[in-house]
């Protein structure tokens, strides 16, 4: 199976419109797909997103699911492993990058200031 994107050359991106909350996310963290898109049920697809985080705003659970994920951090604070009241954790500044294979337990994460991150979601070709 081969993932599939439209061809899209350079060009600029309007970050004031587009943005939406994903699902099982609070409402200070939005994200705007720019690329691709992600079937979770049928396990197929890939997808470029842009997430952003709103200052204070923070999850309080570790996140997992069933594709690989790569995250680079563009702009502001990024705290990973806070608690559920939003506390602790280790901070990441900009230029900072994970890659998590399926099935990978990651978070809770907070942004004290918000930030912008870069995320490419995928499965493995079968």
């Amino acid at each position: 199976m081969a993932i599939t994107k439209l061809h899209d050359e350079f060009h600029t991106l309007d970050l004031e419109s587009g943005w939406e909350v994903p699902h099982g996310y609070p409402s200070g963290i939005q994200q705007k797909i720019l690329s691709g898109s992600l079937d979770e049920n049928g396990r197929s697809g890939s997808r470029t997103r842009l997430l952003r985080f709103q200052p204070g705003v923070f999850t309080t659970s570790p996140f997992v699911h069933e594709y690989w994920e790569e995250v680079y951090l563009l702009s502001g604070d990024l705290t990973v492993g806070n608690d559920a009241n939003g506390k602790g954790g280790e901070a990441f500044v900009p230029n900072t990058y994970a890659c998590r294979p399926p099935g990978a337990f990651h978070g809770p994460f907070k942004s004290d200031g918000g930030c912008m991150l870069l995320e490419i979601h995928y499965y493995d070709p079968a």
